[in-house]
Order: structure tokens, then sequence, then C-alpha cells
């Protein structure tokens, strides 16, 4: 019998209030304690604007929240949710009392499962479904369904499914996939989004949606193409930009997919960026997303271009978007 291993102890403790940018907390512990899973991304909270959470996925709730009333999004599922931040903000954000989670191994959605427990304000209950596999599917057996699906899911290949088990791969790489896949879903490498979207239809409650948090590499059009031919009707909650994480990696390995003819894939200097979006907040660049994207097409760096860029020196980034995909009828 294989021994357990222990989960392990948190290691990042930041107020939630200024972390969500909201003046008061009530649904979560005003200072939250977090582990990290040895194969999970590390929460960026030092830096809201590296933080994924913080800086994509909050600001996207409080629009949706914003539009679709309090009670509107109460059942809450996060598809690789790694330390289970994202979840903690939808319980706070949103007052969701049904929690769902996944990630790819046992150990992550375990330890993302204790930090959303033990994160609870006192009194405050919720109902929580957790499994690990691929995408929805650790979650059909307990039929639970949901008002959002929130995903940030990696984009990049890796060369084997073994290659995604080591240290935090998963975080940006995914394995192989013998599905058939749309042309821009397999031109653009938007496999996992496109399929989280086709399983979503099984998972969500009537008027329920999917809010997919993606690097916008890929052309703003691709993005709505994909969920379209996912079944669904698309739009732009929000947009935003990164400096690129991981820039060794994920800009050479872009570029290496490049010269095999997929893509192109837009890169931009970070300083480029900064300036484009200095006078906008989240939700009106969201509305302004295309025109912006158009404004911004002078400035595209090609992914070997942006590689070589890196090199040099420079600081390069990319736009985020926030798309909301809502089942046709």
């Amino acid at each position: 019998m294989n021994a357990i291993a222990p989960s392990p102890s948190p290691s990042l403790s930041l107020d939630f209030a200024p972390y969500l940018e909201v003046a008061e907390v009530v649904r979560v512990r005003p200072r939250v304690s977090i582990a990290v899973a040895d194969r999970a991304w590390r929460p960026q909270v030092e830096d809201r604007q590296r933080d994924w959470v913080a800086s994509v996925a909050a600001p996207a709730l409080k629009i949706l929240r914003a539009r679709r009333g309090p009670d509107a999004c109460k059942a809450f599922c996060a598809l690789g949710t790694g330390a289970g931040v994202d979840a903690l903000a939808a319980v706070e954000l949103l007052g969701a009392e049904v929690i769902g989670l996944t990630d790819l191994f046992p150990d992550i959605v375990d330890v993302a499962a204790a930090n959303v427990r033990r994160n609870l304000a006192p009194g405050h209950e919720i109902a929580l479904h957790a499994g690990a596999g691929d995408l929805l599917t650790p979650l059909r057996a307990v039929g639970a369904t949901f008002d959002l699906i929130y995903e940030n899911l990696p984009n990049l290949p890796a060369p084997d499914a073994a290659a995604v088990e080591a240290d935090k791969t998963s975080a940006a790489f995914l394995a192989p996939r013998g599905e058939a896949m749309p042309c821009p879903v397999r031109d653009w490498l938007l496999a996992l989004h496109y399929l989280a979207l086709v399983q979503a239809h099984d998972f969500l409650k009537p008027g329920g949606a999917v809010l997919s948090t993606i690097g916008a590499r890929p052309p703003l059009a691709v993005l709505v193409e994909m969920a379209e031919a996912a079944g669904h009707a698309a739009s732009f909650v929000g947009y935003w930009w990164k400096a690129q994480a991981d820039a060794d990696d994920v800009i050479a390995s872009y570029a290496q997919w490049r010269r095999q003819g997929l893509g192109p894939f837009h890169f931009y200097p970070v300083e480029v960026l900064e300036a484009a979006f200095a006078d906008l907040n989240f939700e009106q660049a969201g509305r302004d997303a295309l025109s912006i994207e158009r404004d911004l097409r002078s400035y595209q760096l090609d992914a070997p271009e942006a590689w070589d860029l890196h090199r040099s020196g420079r600081r390069i980034g990319h736009t985020v978007a926030a798309l909301l995909s809502e089942p046709k009828a």
C-alpha cells in the first residue's frame, strides 16, 4: 500500500481584502493562509500585476456579479485550480455556495480543497466537490452543475504525457491530445480551452456560462471562433496585459511552434503595453478589445522575433482576454 504524502504547510499569507481590492471580506478570513503543492504554480501574490487571480480573474468576477446580480453565480467551478485562490475569490466576490475544483493531480487538488476549507470565515459553509483528472470529468460522478465555470488552462503541448508530471510543467504545458479539433483550435494551440467549452454543456445550469481567461497570443477573433465552434456565443468581459512569465520556456516554445507553421502568435514589448493600457481599466478595455488589438497591430511581435528580443534583454509581454462563453440555444 502506498503511503499518502502529507499536504504541505501553508507557505503564503495575505490580507485578502487588499488582494481583491475590496473594502472588506465577509465570507473568507481577512488573512488567508495558502499552501502550494509541489507541482502547482505558486500564486504571485507579492505583485498584483503578475498574479493571475488578482489582476484578471477577480476583476472579471466583479464585472459578472454586477451584470448578473448577486444570486446568479452561486455555484462556481474552477478548472485547473492550482492553489485554489480562484475558488476563494469566487466565494467572496460571487457569494458562491457550491464550489467545484479540478486539476490534473490528486496532490494539487487535495491541497487546494484544504486551502478553501481552511480559509472560510467562521460559520460560513459551502458544498465542495473536488476531483483530480481531465478538465470537468472528475466531477461527472457527483452530478454537480454550475452557474459559472472558470478556466485558465495551459496552451503549449508537451512532448509526451510524462513530461507534464514533472515539477510545475502542467501550469503551462499539456499532454498531447488525440481528439479531433477545428483548424483554429489546432493552429493556435487552444485545445484545452476548446475541450473545456465542449464539456461545459453537460455541467452548466440553465443560464450558466464559462469564463475563460486566456493569454491572447492568438488573435481575439480566433478566440471567438473557438467558442462558437464549441457551441457557444462569446463576448469579452475584460482585456488586459501581462509581462510574459517563464519567458525563457514559454516564448521559446511558441517560437518553435511558429516555425512548424502554427500561429502566428502575438507578443509585444512591455513598454508598448504599459502605454496602451495606461488610461484604461479592465472592463473598459474589454468593451474596446478589438479596437485596442487593432491599434497595437503595428507593434506586434511574432514569436521568433519576440524570442530574439527577449534574448537581447527586452521585456516581452502579451495581452490577456477574459472571454465569456454562453451556450447557444
